[in-house]
């Protein structure tokens, strides 16, 4: 596969996670934990096929067990934080902080050895924590006492992805086919954590349930392996820098379908967050020259 193939293949992941606040507000009421189960479910099952028929098998077995317990954890830990996020909290809002882990990722990157911090890192920072404040402040009169929680997990929620992509920078090149064992594993977790702590709660009607199955198509499915494909073959830089355009995405996908109404407010803080986002990635692009 070309870079630029691979490169067009990233693409498809950030478009697809774009779509993850919407289809997760229409496959209520179903509880986190078996949405999660649902979801990877699906989407392991469908990566399993494909390991199957492109016969990767065989690399699966030469992936160290802390590799896919690293995965495993870094997939349930995420989903589980953003289900129940978008759950307690407005869609937009919520999904809107969740991503910010595009910007934790550029600033937690300063940290490893070799890397350092700069004018633009701390810059970007600051604007897209300003679009964070916005949102809260925005729904301080309005939201219930319920949608704080909500926020704070989806505030972890960025946390937790920003530091588990950073780490597996340490866990050096796996094949792509080992993402299939991620979702199956998380999938198996959920559905225990989900008869001990949850009262199983359906989808509620067909649109529920096609929600469910193109979660597991989709967002918490097709998007990882092609994500995968395009961080190991493509031009990481560019989908970097892409990647900060998601959560614009996902609030206008949210206004499309009527479920957040247009405001002013929320695109201006959409814009802060991507724009600090890109403005830090900007800054980390900058100190990569000819050699």
């Amino acid at each position: 596969m070309s870079r630029t193939r691979a490169t067009l293949t990233g693409f498809t992941a950030i478009l697809l996670w774009s779509l993850l606040a919407l289809l997760t507000v229409y496959s209520a009421p179903v509880p986190p934990l078996l949405l999660n189960a649902l979801c990877f479910g699906i989407g392991g099952v469908i990566g399993l096929v494909w390991v199957i028929r492109s016969g990767e098998v065989r690399a699966l077995g030469r992936v160290r067990w802390t590799v896919y317990a690293f995965g495993t954890a870094g997939l349930f830990g995420y989903h589980f934080l953003y289900f129940s996020a978008l759950r307690m909290a407005p869609a937009a809002e919520a999904g809107l902080i969740a991503y910010l882990w595009p910007l934790f990722i550029v600033l937690l990157s300063g940290l490893l050895p070799g890397e350092r911090l700069g004018a633009l890192h701390i810059a970007g920072a600051l604007m897209a924590f300003c679009g964070a404040a916005l949102i809260v402040l925005r729904g301080a009169g309005t939201m219930t006492s319920a949608a704080l929680p909500g926020l704070l997990l989806a505030f972890a929620c960025a946390v937790t992805w920003a530091v588990y992509s950073v780490l597996s920078r340490r866990l050096g090149t796996v094949p792509t086919a080992s993402v299939a064992v991620f979702c199956l594993a998380t999938a198996g977790l959920s559905a225990l954590a989900h008869v001990v702590l949850e009262q199983t709660v359906w989808p509620d009607g067909p649109r529920g349930w096609l929600a469910v199955l193109a979660l597991g198509i989709g967002p918490v499915g097709l998007a990882f392996f092609t994500w995968d494909i395009g961080m190991k073959r493509g031009d990481i830089q560019l989908l970097g820098v892409a990647s900060y355009a998601a959560p614009l995405l996902s609030t206008l996908a949210l206004v499309a379908a009527g479920i957040t109404q247009p405001s002013s407010t929320i695109l201006v803080a959409a814009g802060l967050i991507a724009g600090g986002a890109a403005l830090a990635a900007r800054a980390s692009a900058r100190k990569v020259t000819p050699g």
